[in-house]
């Protein structure tokens, strides 16, 4: 029989413990760059969103910084995070036990980010022996959540129409695109107070929560799939 379904995983703040890292150092060179920005607000405004969009937003509200000027804050920003996530980076809690409980389902990290960026993260936390080679950026594709294409990409690849994909994400930005993609989503909401669960999308808020999340939907997929 037929896996009855894709686990397709974001990386930043759903497998990896990275965004206040994040937070802190893009904060860093918007502001050397002239376009403030305060750790706060990555964290309440634009998780999971692209760093190009981010500053186009900021440029909106405070002018054009020099294209040089721009190439330059974001090189700086990813070497000093590809250098401090070597020795700074932490898995989400409760990340290893996860995917370990989910056994051999079919898996793979879809995110946002550069690629190199993506396996520097898996690598530095322990994780990516449960994912090997499955992986897949933004960058790569050339589509970026909340467009659908990137989560599309990644589950035809594998192998799987949308209807047997299933996304885990933790940012609005990722469940959005799953739900456009036409994916079951689990989002991990772990700021409920300020963040809302789409409609659609089944709300968890602790990865330990997440094989049962699962194995609740496996018995649907499993059927549609036979």
């Amino acid at each position: 029989m037929p896996d009855p379904l894709c686990l397709l995983f974001d990386c930043d703040g759903t497998l990896v413990d990275s965004e206040p890292l994040l937070a802190e150092i893009m904060a860093k060179y918007l502001n050397r760059a002239g376009l403030p920005f305060r750790p706060l607000d990555y964290m309440n405004d634009f998780r999971g969103t692209r760093f190009a969009s981010i500053v186009a937003h900021l440029e909106r509200a405070y002018g054009e910084i020099d294209p040089t000027l721009r190439e330059e804050t974001e090189r700086d920003m990813r070497r000093e995070m590809n250098e401090r996530m070597a020795t700074e980076l932490a898995p989400i809690e409760g990340a290893a036990g996860a995917l370990d409980a989910l056994g051999g389902l079919p898996r793979c990290v879809a995110s946002n980010g550069p690629e190199h960026k993506i396996r520097r993260a898996l690598d530095s936390t322990g994780l990516r022996g449960f994912f090997g080679d499955h992986i897949y950026s933004a960058y790569s594709v050339g589509s970026w959540k909340p467009d659908p294409g990137l989560f599309l990409h990644a589950g035809r690849d594998m192998g799987f129409a949308p209807a047997h994909c299933v996304v885990i994400d933790d940012a609005q930005v990722g469940v959005r695109a799953a739900l456009a993609a036409g994916m079951r989503v689990i989002h991990i909401n772990r700021f409920p107070e300020r963040e809302a669960t789409p409609a659609g999308a089944i709300a968890i808020g602790h990865m330990r929560e997440l094989p049962g999340a699962v194995d609740r939907l496996l018995p649907m997929l499993a059927a549609s799939h036979s």
